[in-house]
């Protein structure tokens, strides 16, 4: 992404080793990464997740768009509050999943709808036709974000990171009048 994303709440920019304590209070919290896909141990300490900062930033120029990492800053305070991701998901590699985590402090304000729906209309300016959403089951707070952002169910797998998981879709036609 050239520039930061913006939408009337969020700015949605590239990652870097400053955030690493407000990217610890995402993920080192365990009620984030205990749904992450892959399956994902939660980072154990602030240096750990500068480490893991240092990485995505690293990979992010080798990466086609739309894939990459960003952060979600809230504008109001400059505080990051999640982040976004476009990568591709095993083990064909042709599909490109969306995720998105927030920090547990900021559920339930749309932040994450908010971020991933900018995301998914820069991803559609990228000649990128359809992503992918995958939650566990029990996940009902993904699956709810899914639905939102007008991302059709697809079925149940286990063909993605060895997990039984619900898949999600939208299209860019689907956000064509």
């Amino acid at each position: 992404m050239e520039t930061p994303l913006s939408t009337d709440r969020l700015v949605i920019r590239d990652w870097t080793p400053d955030d690493a304590e407000a990217a610890f209070g995402i993920y080192g919290a365990e009620d984030v990464t205990h749904w992450l896909t892959p399956a994902m141990d939660r980072v154990g300490d602030i240096g750990a997740m500068r480490a893991v900062l240092q990485a995505w930033q690293e990979a992010q120029p080798n990466l086609p768009p739309p894939r990459g990492r960003w952060a979600i800053e809230r504008k109001e305070d400059g505080a990051v509050i999640g982040g976004l991701g476009i990568r591709l998901l095993p083990p064909f590699e042709e599909d490109l999943e969306l995720s998105w985590q927030l920090s547990p402090g900021v559920w339930g304000q749309g932040y994450a709808s908010e971020a991933a729906t900018a995301l998914i209309e820069w991803a559609f300016t990228q000649d990128t036709e359809e992503l992918f959403a995958v939650a566990r089951p029990n996940n009902t707070r993904a699956i709810a974000v899914a639905k939102r952002l007008g991302m059709q169910w697809v079925g149940e797998t286990d063909k993605y990171y060895n997990l039984r998981l619900q898949v999600y879709r939208i299209r860019h036609t689907d956000l064509i009048d």
